[in-house]
């Protein structure tokens, strides 16, 4: 279930747990810009199979930013 961070705890989990932040932006914006460390997964590609490289016993952090 997803639980809502603050910058502080993000950064937290990226350093004490080695999370995984995922960014579902499409891949031209994520190429124009993104998190350094971030993995693309656009949105609408996400699913059982696109999700599978990421590691299960670490958290993952999604993140999308959309100026609208």
């Amino acid at each position: 279930m997803p639980t809502p961070i603050d910058r502080d705890e993000l950064q937290r989990l990226l350093r004490d747990e080695q999370a995984q932040l995922v960014e579902v932006l499409p891949p031209d914006e994520y190429e124009d810009e993104h998190l350094p460390g971030a993995i693309n997964i656009p949105l609408k590609t996400l699913d059982r199979e696109t999700t599978r490289r990421l590691d299960r016993e670490r958290p993952v952090i999604v993140y999308c930013y959309d100026t609208q």
